[in-house]
């Protein structure tokens, strides 16, 4: 299971001078001497922290899969297609919101996503859709011809009660289950940190998780690198567990 470090928070602070510090490209590299297997960055439309050519110099630097978080926007699209990233994860996107809110309704509009995918996989990139956990949205994702999804875990992050939380993790854990009979590469994301990924990282057949805030955060405490380490170290411990049961 692999650990992709979504690195928009360190440009959040450096936002917030319209400065030069902190380098984002400089906590990429960090990340990956620690094991971060990726790279995740969200390109906005409003341009709130990543800019262009932090996303420029990030795949023209670091050494692991650049992933391009992204919406479905002309000017993105074409944006991606001059970077070429490894691949992009397709999300929704409104101007009002602090944080993603939710996944992608993919169902809404098939034939949309087809192209997309269509455009982004004759230019060598890989498609990947941030979907809600339902088998609905794996069915679509899949006629739309994406490679790839990244469920959304923000419900089962955000739950209140231990009641709440096992609701939804068995949403994720079932989806899972459906995805993998479709022969689709299957990732997690979206406000995982040092408590609840342990359980997550126990689910047979996820090949990616996908952490930003909170380990951007803990970095401030440990440094990147500590950071990296301790959360490799909870995604290693689990998802052995999970081969040897």
């Amino acid at each position: 299971m692999k650990l992709n470090i979504n690195i928009d928070h360190v440009a959040t602070l450096r936002q917030a001078r319209l400065g030069t510090f902190p380098d984002p490209l400089r906590l990429a590299l960090l990340a990956e001497i620690a094991g971060a297997d990726g790279i995740v960055c969200h390109l906005r439309e409003d341009r709130r922290h990543i800019q262009d050519q932090d996303v420029r110099r990030l795949k023209q630097n670091i050494q692991t899969p650049l992933i391009l978080e992204m919406a479905h926007s002309d000017e993105i699209i074409d944006f991606a297609i001059k970077i070429k990233p490894n691949y992009v994860t397709l999300v929704p996107e409104k101007r009002q919101e602090l944080t993603t809110e939710s996944g992608l309704d993919v169902n809404a509009d098939i034939e949309k996503y087809k192209r997309f995918c269509k455009l982004m996989q004759s230019n060598w990139i890989k498609v990947s859709f941030f979907i809600d956990p339902t088998s609905e949205q794996v069915d679509a994702a899949l006629s739309s011809g994406a490679d790839m999804i990244e469920i959304h875990t923000g419900d089962y992050a955000d739950a209140k009660t231990k009641q709440e939380q096992d609701e939804e993790f068995l949403k994720i854990e079932d989806t899972v289950k459906y995805a993998r009979t479709k022969n689709i590469e299957i990732a997690l994301g979206h406000g995982l940190n040092y408590d609840n990924t342990a359980r997550v990282a126990k689910i047979d057949g996820v090949s990616e998780l996908s952490i930003g805030h909170s380990l951007i955060c803990h970095s401030l405490e440990v440094g990147i690198k500590e950071a990296v380490s301790q959360m490799k170290s909870i995604i290693e411990i689990n998802s052995k567990i999970v081969k040897k049961d």
